[in-house]
């Protein structure tokens, strides 16, 4: 069973490579290398730094969220610790297929460093779905009142795809007996979330940060590879093209993005090419920026090499990144 999980695993690490190499692929085809390369060539030390910083903000309000979350899950984290993991996170989820390894990983540590791997893994799920909840909510505020919501047009139909993908594997668990105690277990679970205004106010004003904070980002790559639009317009391009990078289908952030930069753009009138420009720029910007989680994940390493030595451990950074990887 281990081996048939694992074959599985890499299947659909291939699986989500090719579909973002396609998707990247098709949209070279249509605007050509230019724009990628325009886009990198944008990028200056000041907006590196200002990436740094707004990644930050990003970060710490993330890691907030996650506080909230796992503490009312019976989970509490320290600031530093959540701040730490969310940053090795982050970097995983970048640098690696598919955006959701570093959650994983986060998930793993933090469990099994308190030996309740399934709260904290439960704690991680509710974080992030918050997180894009608010993220959707946000977007189609903005977008709708501008008239722009045909812009989210292939989102919707990816969206839908996996809302009813979600359905059928709910009913499907609710059709038996034990799946609906699971389900209602649950559900008993994440009561606290739901059912205390102070919690919800915390993850939605903290998500809020996050959109706020990578949006900006999106702007600044804009302004600095030149792009004759709006900040404003700019923002809500930008709200479309965070939506296209959660989903987990691409490589190295790389993939959607692209697309719905491209799309975007092209619908506001400024050409796909400038879409591609931008998100190249945006692409590089955030790849940059979560530098400081490789820094943890070398620390990580380094400890866990020195408890080893010591006879003080097993290597749990490096185990949790196999198991991360595979997951």
């Amino acid at each position: 069973m281990a081996g048939l999980m694992h074959r599985m695993g890499r299947a659909r690490v291939a699986l989500t490579v090719l579909a973002a190499v396609l998707i990247i692929g098709a949209t070279v085809l249509a605007v050509g290398v230019g724009p990628f390369l325009n886009g990198i060539a944008s990028v200056s030390p000041t907006t590196i730094a200002i990436a740094f910083g707004l990644t930050a903000v990003a970060t710490a309000a993330a890691a907030w969220r996650w506080r909230v979350v796992a503490s009312r899950l019976g989970m509490p984290l320290s600031w530093r610790d959540a701040f730490a993991s969310y940053y090795r996170a982050i970097f995983l989820n970048t640098v690696l297929p598919g955006g959701v390894v570093g959650d994983v990983h986060r998930a793993y540590a933090q469990g099994r460093r308190e030996q309740r791997i399934a709260v904290a893994a439960r704690s991680v799920v509710a974080e992030r779905v918050a997180g894009q909840i608010v993220q959707t909510s946000v977007t189609l505020a903005v977008l709708v009142p501008l008239g722009l919501s045909s812009a989210l047009g292939p989102l919707s139909w990816v969206g839908a795809a996996l809302a009813a993908l979600v359905a059928i594997t709910i009913g499907a668990v609710a059709a038996t007996r034990r799946g609906r105690a699971a389900l209602a277990r649950e559900a008993r679970m994440l009561r606290p979330l739901i059912t205390r205004p102070v919690t919800l106010v915390a993850i939605v004003a903290s998500s809020v940060v996050v959109v706020a904070a990578h949006a900006t980002t999106f702007i600044v790559a804009g302004l600095a590879a030149g792009v004759d639009a709006e900040p404003a317009g700019l923002g809500a391009v930008a709200l479309v093209v965070l939506c296209a990078s959660a989903i987990p289908i691409n490589v190295g952030g790389w993939g959607p993005r692209e697309a719905a930069s491209a799309s975007a753009f092209a619908l506001i009138g400024l050409g796909a090419g400038a879409g591609v420009v931008v998100s190249a720029a945006f692409g590089v910007l955030t790849m940059l920026a979560v530098v400081p989680g490789a820094v943890v994940l070398l620390g990580d390493g380094i400890r866990a090499q020195r408890r080893a030595a010591h006879g003080d451990g097993d290597g749990d950074g490096t185990r949790v990144l196999e198991q991360g990887g595979r997951a």
